[in-house]
Order: C-alpha cells, then sequence, then structure tokens
C-alpha cells in the first residue's frame, strides 16, 4: 500500500494540472519545443505568446501584412519570445462595443477617440492611453469623394454631392467610426463657410448634410464594405478615407479621388485593454506593440498603406504623396469630441434629426 505522503503528491499533482487546464489557453504563455536541442539533449522551449488586436475596418493590410510581422521580429530578437496574433476587422463603433461585450482584445486599435473612450468608461482600459506618443494616435488621413474614372459626374466639393439624382456611398455612423469622420466633414466644411453655406449657420450646415445624405443609396457597417460596395458599382461617388482610395489605386483599381477645399483630419487612436491584457498575461506584449506603433519603422508601413503618418519627420518624407488641403481642420477646431458628440451624433442630436428628415422625405 503507498504511504499517505505519496498520496498527497499524487493529488496536488492531479489538482494543479486541472487547475493549469481550467485557466484558458492566455492565462500563461505557452511553450512549445523547439527544433534545436537544449544542453542536455532534450529539445529547447520557446515561450510563445499570444495578442489579440481588436481593429477598425481600413488598417488591415498594414497591421497584418507589414506592422505585425516586423514587430514580431523585432521582439523576437529582444526577448527570444514568439507572438502570435489573432485579429479582428470590422467597423469602430461595432468593434467597442464588441470589446465593452466580452471580446477580449488586449490591443483596441480603433478609428476615433470617442471609441477608446467608451473601453475606458467600462473600466476596461485604466491606463492614461492619451499620454503616449503623439497623444495616442497612430496614424492620419483626410475625408475625400472618391469618384469613378476620370470623374464623369464632374464633382468638385461637397455642395455637389447633394445635387439631384447623383448615388452617394457611406457607411452608417451608428457602426462605423468612418461615417462619423464623413458627417464631420461634411457638416464642418459648411459651417466654416467651405460651402454654398454661410459660415456659422449650424441650421445651413444640417441642411447641406441633409441633402447629402438623402442621395445615399448604401449604408453598410463599415468604411470598408463601403468601399467594396462601390468597387461593385454602385454609386457615382463615395465619401471615404483618403487612405481608403490610395490602397484601392496601389491595388490597381481605377479610381480617382476629390479633396475638398475643406476636409478633416483624421486621428486613429490605440490603446492596451487592461482588463484584457493584464488577466491574459500579456500587458508587456501590449504595451511593447502600442510603442513599436510610434516608431519611424511603423510610421512608414503607414504612410506607404496611405495613410498620412503623425511622425513629422516620416510624414515630411512622403510630403509628395499626400497632397496639401486648403482648410484642413480638426476635431480640436468645434471644441472637442464631447462637444461635438453632443452637438451632432448623441440621441435626438443633430445626425439623428437630419436622418429623419431624410426618412420622411423617402
Amino acid at each position: 500500500m503507498p504511504n499517505k505522503q505519496a498520496i498527497l503528491v499524487v493529488l496536488i499533482a492531479l489538482f494543479s494540472g486541472l487547475a493549469a487546464a481550467c485557466n484558458g489557453s492566455k492565462a500563461a504563455p505557452e511553450e512549445r519545443a523547439a527544433a534545436a536541442p537544449g544542453k542536455a539533449g532534450t529539445p529547447k522551449k520557446e515561450i510563445v505568446r499570444t495578442l489579440t488586436l481588436g481593429a477598425y475596418t481600413t488598417p488591415r493590410e498594414v497591421y497584418g501584412n507589414a506592422v505585425i510581422p516586423a514587430f514580431q521580429k523585432e521582439w523576437k530578437q529582444k526577448t527570444h519570445e514568439e507572438v502570435r496574433f489573432e485579429q479582428s476587422y470590422q467597423g469602430s463603433g461595432a468593434q467597442a462595443r464588441a470589446i465593452i461585450g466580452g471580446f477580449e482584445a488586449d490591443v483596441a486599435a480603433l478609428s476615433l477617440e470617442p471609441d477608446v473612450q467608451k473601453i475606458a468608461d467600462a473600466g476596461l482600459i485604466k491606463n492614461a492611453w492619451r499620454e503616449g506618443p503623439f497623444g495616442g494616435m497612430v496614424s492620419r488621413s483626410i475625408v475625400v469623394i472618391g469618384v469613378r474614372p476620370g470623374n464623369p459626374k464632374g464633382i468638385k466639393d461637397w455642395d455637389d454631392l447633394a445635387k439631384p439624382g447623383l448615388a452617394v456611398v457611406t457607411p452608417n455612423v451608428k457602426t462605423s467610426g468612418g461615417a462619423m469622420w464623413n458627417v464631420l466633414a461634411v457638416y464642418g466644411a459648411a459651417f466654416r463657410g467651405h460651402t454654398k453655406a454661410k459660415a456659422g449657420d449650424a441650421a445651413a450646415a444640417e441642411a447641406l448634410l441633409e441633402k447629402v445624405l438623402a442621395n445615399v443609396t448604401v449604408m453598410d457597417k463599415g468604411a470598408r464594405e463601403s468601399m467594396l460596395t462601390f468597387e461593385r458599382g454602385i454609386g457615382d461617388a463615395i465619401i471615404t478615407y483618403e487612405n481608403e482610395v490610395l490602397a484601392a489605386k496601389n491595388a490597381g483599381r481605377a479610381y480617382d479621388y476629390v479633396i475638398p477645399k475643406s476636409t478633416i483630419l483624421i486621428e486613429n487612436p490605440v490603446a492596451v485593454v487592461d482588463g484584457y491584457a493584464g488577466r491574459h498575461g500579456v500587458k508587456d506584449v501590449a504595451e511593447a506593440f502600442v510603442k513599436f506603433l510610434a516608431t519611424p519603422a511603423s510610421q512608414e508601413a503607414f504612410a506607404k498603406g496611405g495613410y498620412r503618418p503623425v511622425d513629422d519627420k516620416v510624414a515630411a518624407g512622403f510630403a509628395d504623396k499626400f497632397p496639401k488641403v486648403e482648410d484642413l481642420f480638426s476635431v480640436r477646431d468645434f471644441g472637442g469630441w464631447p462637444q461635438l458628440v453632443k452637438t451632432l451624433f448623441a440621441d435626438g442630436a443633430a445626425y439623428d434629426k437630419v436622418i429623419a428628415a431624410v426618412s420622411e422625405k423617402k
């Protein structure tokens, strides 16, 4: 009969194994046998970490094809650890809601600041993410008008999108950060007096927005889906990110685009989702990845992917790629995001009133 001490050792080992199995695959680094044997002739074990990225739709290729592989290489050289990435891409608003609802992303790379703030308000982001390099932003773009080759409709500015009979494509504000940027671009340009509307006239700015949205034929969930809709031949024009059109042109698709006289500067934030990264034991990797996005190497990757870099030194090297805008404004020119959300996007605010008016007329 085995003695009591031996039985106790066996039971402890069994319970330890069960506890480890119940912790989940991301609770601790995974160990994988490497090809080269260790000093004792046994396989040398390599640490494998898994990082989950929850992002908005448009930077999929930049992250997947350039930034992530570069980070994996650098992290391996520094730590001898392998980092695997699980990637999720959808409209910025939808992605924020998914993360709040239980999608355990370790890093959130979204279209606009309010979506990151929603995750922070839910208690999942506890770090001072705005204090990171470049204010927590990793890329920039502008809102432009994509048109068919040769611009057959003669579209030159926002007022042209309000012409009767024109078919416009833009995503849905309720799910897409890109859609919110698009609305801000039209409304802001009108409010600043760079359309037929009088400067400072909020009612006139809303009226132009209503006319443009009345011409929208399809409202997809995200900016990338809208671009795919446009590629299928739907619409005469698309309101979109400049980087989306540049990416399509680089892929050989026949598009032209118009930079309106006045448009908004898009700024895209990123943050470590502490609540999940800490639970998964990958907070150090997540923080390193976020810092890596601000490096010149990453900024150059974003620039090559059609984004305007947040690093001015890198931006100077790509100045010929990105035309200047006559009147480039930002959310700060309208009091910042809290004020804009209250004025335009809160329940019952200007956007809801415009959409209701459009629906009544259809």
